[in-house]
């Protein structure tokens, strides 16, 4: 009885009860009042056709008439009286009896009958004599008993049904919920792999199981990113602090000698900045997945951002002994909601990558085309590529790959290109070039320019980069 999904079948069965006696009631009401207007209609109209029989001076015909409908008719079940204007019996099926002119209700022993049922009838005078028609309440009590019974069987069919339809439907449903308890047990417990089963029918429970598979997909990737972030940091982060450390111990020996020290100052100082620059970039990725950016989205111009980006950058990687350019994009507009800055820190991610790992003779290239859903942003080079089965692992933070240790870096770049990606509704892939690499990302489209609720920033605010 604390099951949600049997107290709701209990109501709903009450309710459908209720709502079935009371139209029963009102129905069975208004039936009592056609058959008794109907049982009025009916006697007046045998009263008139048998009266018709009377002309004037001519008693005897009206006489037959009522001598052969009692003949016709049984008194348990309508009756026909004629009485002079002294009282006494001149035809009919019953005992003489007085009642009042017009339609009335007698019981039944009034006219000798054993009969118990009221007689409805309606009395009134032909030339001078007292004419009686009526008929007995049977016919319209049996209807009645009848629909009675009906309703009853009715009742007892629709309130088995519901009983067993609701426990039924309870029954799956909490099961399904009872599903989802054990599966949430389970990712308490810590087996984060749990998911909720899906039956794939669309239904509310369907709908919402799939949201909360979503988020413990997100909850099981935001806590392997954060062992495996703090596995990096324990690795890769443990050689510059060992390096650190080296040199301020080796500026120290210096000093007990009183050399100099300056060179081993700069050194660590430098060794200092590029650990806070590393740190610095965990922290910024972690605010964008935390979606604190979302309050400065708006309506952003991808073309515009991709534009600025290569025609900055064209000189850096001439400067390399590379090529950079922009292929040309279909007309049209190229409108996103997102965040400038973040958008242009993705594409300069990308072709600092690009720069850093390809060599010279390298020509990169970036393209954007627009999809039936989305828009197609792609930073493209013939350079060594990365291997098919470290595309996926690249993005987790500090990752690089053995023949990028020498270079610089700190293995963050393209986890943060995740990050913004995943916080704008893209998705970002990285596939072979034939020869190099292909990184691109689809970019949900927008009908519309608009401001995300909550910004601060109104349409015709300057982009800060």
């Amino acid at each position: 009885m604390r099951s949600t999904p049997l107290r709701l079948a209990i109501s709903f069965g009450l309710f459908f009860i209720v709502a079935f006696l009371i139209a029963g009631f009102v129905a069975y009401g208004l039936m009592t009042r056609e058959l008794a207007r109907s049982l009025d209609v009916s006697i007046k109209d045998t009263y008139s056709v048998v009266a018709s029989t009377y002309s004037s001076n001519d008693l005897e015909d009206l006489i037959a008439a009522v001598d052969t409908y009692s003949i016709l008719k049984r008194p348990e079940d309508q009756v026909f009286l004629l009485l002079d204007d002294k009282g006494a019996r001149l035809a009919g099926n019953v005992r003489a009896a007085t009642v009042k002119p017009g339609l009335s209700t007698v019981p039944a022993a009034l006219f000798g009958l054993g009969d118990d049922d009221p007689v409805r009838l309606v009395a009134g005078n032909v030339g001078g004599n007292s004419l009686i028609v009526g008929q007995s309440y049977r016919e319209t009590d049996r209807i009645e008993q009848i629909a009675l019974m009906s309703f009853a069987w009715a009742s007892v069919i629709i309130v088995g049904a519901i009983v067993l339809g609701g426990t039924v439907l309870a029954t799956r449903t909490q099961r399904r919920l009872e599903a989802i308890e054990r599966t949430l047990i389970d990712v308490s417990a810590g087996n984060l792999a749990r998911r909720i089963p899906i039956r794939s029918n669309g239904d509310d429970i369907d709908v919402v199981s799939t949201h909360m598979n979503q988020a413990l997909a997100r909850l099981s990737a935001l806590v392997e990113g954060m062992r495996q972030v703090s596995t990096d940091i324990a690795h890769d982060l443990k050689t510059p602090l060992n390096r650190l450390g080296l040199t301020i111990e080796r500026a120290l020996q210096r000093l007990e000698r009183s050399e100099n020290v300056e060179d081993l100052l700069l050194d660590a100082s430098d060794e200092t900045a590029r650990i806070n620059a590393t740190f610095e970039a965990l922290l910024r990725i972690s605010q964008i997945e935390a979606g604190a950016r979302k309050t400065r989205f708006k309506s952003v111009d991808l073309q515009a951002v991709m534009t600025a980006v290569a025609e900055i950058y064209a000189d850096v990687a001439e400067d390399n002994g590379q090529s950079l350019s922009l292929e040309p994009s279909a007309a049209g507009s190229y409108t996103i909601n997102g965040d400038r800055e973040l958008l242009t820190q993705l594409f300069v991610n990308l072709i600092e990558n690009a720069i850093t790992h390809c060599p010279a003779g390298t020509i990169i290239t970036l393209s954007l085309m627009p999809e039936e859903q989305h828009y197609r942003a792609c930073v493209a080079d013939n350079g060594s590529g990365i291997p098919e089965e470290e595309r996926e692992l690249v993005f987790r933070r500090l990752y690089r790959l053995d023949k990028s240790r020498t270079t610089p870096g700190n293995g963050l770049g393209l986890s943060l290109v995740k990050a913004i990606a995943d916080l704008h509704g893209a998705s970002a892939m990285l596939e072979d070039n034939k020869p190099g690499l292909r990184a691109c990302l689809h970019f949900p489209r927008v009908a519309l320019a608009q401001e995300i609720p909550g910004s601060t920033r109104t349409p015709n605010e300057p982009d800060r980069v």
